[in-house]
């Protein structure tokens, strides 16, 4: 069936609505950035750009670094910038936009996401790379769609027992990385973990500055939440959004956290562009073996 005008929009010039993007346009391996100005730190290492556009907040740029084509896009702050961002990027390499049908063979697309993020383990120091093996969705977003089968029920139930969740928020998911994907960044410098995905930056991850919150407590619950060799590591917005819709289209997703902050021990990076620098070499440098 063709696909409506009004679910699949398309630009004037046959790009797909928000990216401003032509399949043409992108690698089938892409790093996501959440901060426009970070494409740049990330592409500046490489060999060759080929392509550059950017609309709003959602900033691309193809090229190559040591031989292997890349794509760098960034996202901006949230899930709800990922579930645009992901469903259009599948939708460039997925569907025909000429004939507006689903393509009979499926491509997948292989997305690294670099972000910055802060520790919830005083044993986690600020300018650690953390590798999140699983994402656990606090903001309901991936409830959208039909997720029994990136589900992860025994995690799920033990954190809702853990922390007493509120009947009236919406259920948590927790959604594993793709391990092949996961296991060529990983090293031993690199820590592991579950990272929490909020959906706001205050309240949603236990700020207060003139509003109380619906848990006081629940911050603590999460740092002390363990389910066998399991434990939440970090905080930040859009992993489990990248992890759920990445598995949800059969694309391959995982996620290189740089730890700028510690909210265990009240610290934070006396010098965060550094870490996040490095940790963009790292990365680049895996992607590329």
């Amino acid at each position: 069936m063709n696909i409506k005008h009004s679910e699949l929009i398309l630009n004037a010039d046959g790009s797909i609505y928000h990216l401003n993007l032509r399949p043409e346009h992108i690698s089938n391996d892409i790093i996501f950035v959440g901060d426009q100005y970070r494409v740049d730190k990330v592409t500046k290492h490489f060999d060759h750009i080929e392509f550059t556009t950017q609309k709003r907040e959602f900033k691309t740029t193809t090229g190559t670094y040591k031989g292997k084509r890349l794509t760098v896009i960034s996202t901006g702050i949230g899930p709800d910038n990922i579930d645009i961002v992901l469903n259009e990027l599948d939708a460039l390499v997925n569907i025909d936009l000429t004939t507006r049908t689903v393509k009979e063979t499926h491509t997948q697309l292989s997305i690294t996401r670099i972000g910055t993020s802060g520790s919830l383990q005083a044993d986690i120091p600020v300018d650690s790379f953390l590798l999140s093996s699983h994402a656990l969705d606090l903001n309901g977003m991936m409830h959208s769609y039909q997720i029994d089968s990136i589900a992860n029920p025994d995690l799920e139930e033990a954190f809702i027992a853990h922390t007493q969740w509120h009947p009236h928020k919406s259920r948590p998911i927790v959604i594993s990385n793709d391990a092949s994907l996961g296991a060529q960044l990983s090293s031993e410098k690199v820590v592991q973990g579950i990272t929490a995905t909020a959906g706001g930056f205050y309240g949603p991850q236990g700020r207060v500055l003139r509003l109380e919150l619906q848990d006081a407590d629940l911050n603590a619950k999460i740092d002390s939440f363990a389910h066998g060799a399991h434990r939440i590591t970090n905080l930040e917005m859009e992993t489990s959004a990248i992890y759920g819709l990445a598995k949800l289209l059969g694309h391959r997703a995982a996620s290189m956290n740089a730890i700028i902050a510690n909210r265990a021990n009240g610290t934070f990076s006396e010098n965060p562009g550094q870490t996040v620098e490095d940790l963009i070499r790292y990365t680049l440098d895996k992607l590329a073996e």
